[in-house]
């Protein structure tokens, strides 16, 4: 069985966990010469960087169009070799990580096996549900509330709560106003429910400004702290490790395998986020966390956009020990209800992906109804 097509459908929706912001992903579609289908997907935001990765995939298909599908490290290499002028890192990463999750799926359809099994099977029984949300409500005390009630709805392990995002919410520029906050929020989740805390980009913090912020949540129990200093500064994050006890997160703007090598590297890191639309695919995901596992830390997917980036990482997860818990979105994006239907958590649990290749099947309606070039 021969690769017959690559496409690339670039899609824009409205996401209702970024205050209704516009967001945008690019979908490969790969076929093989006999009819089955895999689909892949690159998390890639912005409009601009979402038709620069079409571009690259129509370009890449002629590397891929002939070849066996399932010969997944070989694409993946050729893919690598095909961009090695302009694909370490940035747009072309964007496109390799798509068609990789793609061919993936379409192995397992070939073959009638998960891509979980295709990776060696579960290693874990369940993975416990971390709601990921961002904080938009001007009102703490609401704002921490309704969270709680996210947590209790889903029966989820906890909550993770991006600052510095659209909204009202004004959180990761003042200090009192932050600390105030995670009280709220401690106090209405109960004592159980882990909080992590996820700086935006607009969020500018000095080291001196991280560990006094942190050693203030430390108070109320924050399980982690990530992106406090952004995505690259390994000299800053030893003297926030130095000084505070709480978890440190990062590595999810990580390109490569070999980026997030580097970053365990400083010894900076606890828990390393990682997209598979974004960092080299399901391919990507699993080598880094064979890496992640040798250096004894904890890896965590971000797979905060269309279904297919969401049960590639959810299989990837299942598949490595390092790998914890999952992030639920609190409010149903469209493309989680149109273009596929991912797995939902049931009491608190996010459920192995089932059917062949990544157990999901995509509307080639939602996929016309969602696409930027229509």
């Amino acid at each position: 069985m021969r690769i017959d097509a690559v496409e690339a459908v670039p899609l824009a929706y409205t996401e209702p966990n970024d205050h209704g912001g516009t967001r945008h992903v690019c979908l490969v579609r790969v076929s093989a010469a006999d009819g089955p289908v895999g689909w892949g997907e690159a998390v890639t935001i912005w409009p601009e960087a979402t038709l620069a990765t079409a571009e690259i995939v129509r370009g890449l298909s002629e590397v891929l169009v002939g070849r066996d599908p399932c010969d997944t490290s070989a694409l993946w290499q050729a893919v690598r070799d095909h961009t090695w002028w302009y694909g370490v890192g940035g747009i072309a990463t964007f496109a390799h990580a798509a068609i990789d999750t793609a061919l993936w799926d379409l192995k397992g359809r070939i073959t009638g096996q998960r891509v979980l099994d295709l990776l060696g099977g579960p290693v874990h029984d369940g993975l416990p549900a971390v709601v990921s949300c961002h904080a938009a409500r001007a009102g703490l005390r609401e704002g921490a509330e309704e969270m709680a009630g996210w947590v209790a709805d889903r029966r989820a392990a906890g909550i993770k709560v991006g600052f510095g995002k659209r909204g009202e919410a004004h959180l990761g520029f003042d200090h009192d106003r932050d600390v105030e906050f995670v009280r709220s929020l401690r106090a209405a989740l109960g004592p159980e429910p882990k909080i992590m805390v996820d700086l935006g980009v607009r969020n500018r913090w000095t080291v001196a400004e991280a560990v006094r912020r942190v050693r203030a949540f430390e108070e109320h129990g924050l399980h982690w702290i990530e992106e406090p200093l952004g995505a690259d500064d390994p000299e800053g994050y030893a003297t926030l490790r130095a000084k505070t006890t709480t978890l440190i997160a990062y590595g999810e703007r990580e390109w490569t395998v070999r980026g997030v090598r580097r970053i365990l590297a400083t010894g900076t890191v606890d828990v390393v986020g990682i997209d598979p639309g974004r960092t080299e695919g399901v391919t990507g995901f699993s080598r880094s966390c064979r890496l992640v596992e040798a250096a004894g830390r904890q890896a965590n997917a971000h797979a905060w956009a269309g279904p297919i980036s969401f049960a590639a990482a959810l299989a990837v997860s299942y598949a490595h020990p390092c790998c914890r818990q999952f992030e639920v979105q609190p409010l149903t994006n469209p493309l989680h209800r149109d273009l596929a239907a991912a797995p939902k958590p049931r009491d608190g649990v996010l459920p192995q992906p089932d059917g062949p290749g990544l157990g999901i099947e995509v509307d080639p309606a939602a996929v016309a109804h969602y696409r930027m070039d229509r």
